[in-house]
């Protein structure tokens, strides 16, 4: 990737409607070129997409979200990937890292309810073969995603702590 594809890509991280006229005035480059080297980033796959980051509260919607941990037993000739495919093919998976530490994958998920998400965890996870220990712990509200806050800054406050 070029310095200035590095460029382009911080910048339409930060906002991805920026438009390839103003990244290019950011830049100092050519509007043609940063238009060509958006289309040739998205080509090779550098760019899989564009999202919106929405605050569920405000759409008022019932969708509960999780993070699991996942202990697994490595694949030997394949390591970790086969058994993260697997997981990351069901619909409910929004994302699958592999993690250092006391647990291997961590795996976040959506459902409507937290019986819906228990279900999948025991019907479809933890049944995998080669996964050892699973741990869930939703999540009760959330004030960054992506590096965006979803609360005002006058509604995060922190009480005083008094010897």
């Amino acid at each position: 990737m070029l310095n200035k594809d590095f460029e382009i890509v911080e910048i339409l991280e930060r906002d991805a409607r920026t438009s390839p006229d103003d990244i290019a005035a950011m830049l100092g480059a050519d509007a043609a070129e940063v238009r060509k080297r958006i289309a040739d980033l998205e080509e090779d796959g550098t760019i899989l997409g564009y999202k919106a980051i929405v605050n569920q509260e405000k759409v008022h919607t019932d969708r509960i979200s999780c993070v699991i941990e996942v202990s697994v037993n490595p694949e030997r000739d394949h390591g970790f990937d086969r058994i993260a495919e697997r997981i990351y093919r069901f619909p409910e998976v929004r994302a699958v890292y592999l993690m250092s530490g006391s647990y291997d994958l961590l795996v976040i998920i959506e459902g409507k309810t937290m019986k819906e998400i228990a279900q999948f965890v025991i019907d479809k996870l933890a049944t995998l073969e080669n996964v050892r220990a699973t741990a869930t712990r939703f999540m009760l509200k959330k004030y960054k995603e992506l590096g965006v806050l979803l609360v005002g800054e006058e509604h995060v406050h922190r009480m005083a702590v008094t010897p």
